[in-house]
């Protein structure tokens, strides 16, 4: 299998691997308040996923402000301070060749999630699930 049709499949195991310790090394140092910003230090930020460029020289945490105004003042704020956050979670990566460069961008899954829900509950598709129900007696 070439490459190209290897990263068609998706991420790879490693950067799948690599991604959820970057997570989990972002979320430490967001939790520990080492970042010093006032639109950071008031709000509570979840961080949901990170996803790698195959080099591994690229991580894209997907963000989601809780109990936020403005989603994208923290996103800005997040990106103003990505070299800060950077050197801060070095250390819990020190086993990597290179260490990633951080692009904060919103999560909105959680939004589609709801979307999907309330449409499910719709009395238009619990008409359409009733009647299915019906014929198949």
């Amino acid at each position: 299998m070439n490459k190209r049709a290897a990263s068609a499949a998706g991420p790879s195991q490693r950067q799948l691997r690599v991604g959820e310790q970057v997570r989990h090394a972002l979320a430490d140092v967001l939790q520990r308040g080492e970042v010093r910003d006032d639109v950071i230090e008031a709000t509570v930020i979840s961080i949901s996923e990170v996803r790698m460029s195959p080099d591994l020289k690229i991580a894209t945490a997907f963000v989601a402000p809780l109990g936020a105004k403005d989603d994208q003042a923290i996103i800005k704020a997040l990106a103003q301070n990505a070299k800060f956050i950077r050197g801060r979670v070095s250390g819990a990566l020190r086993q990597m060749k290179y260490m990633p460069e951080f692009r904060f961008r919103l999560d909105t899954s959680y939004d589609n999630m709801a979307k999907i829900d309330d449409l499910l509950r719709s009395p238009e598709v619990a008409r359409d699930l009733d009647d299915d129900g019906e014929k198949e007696d």
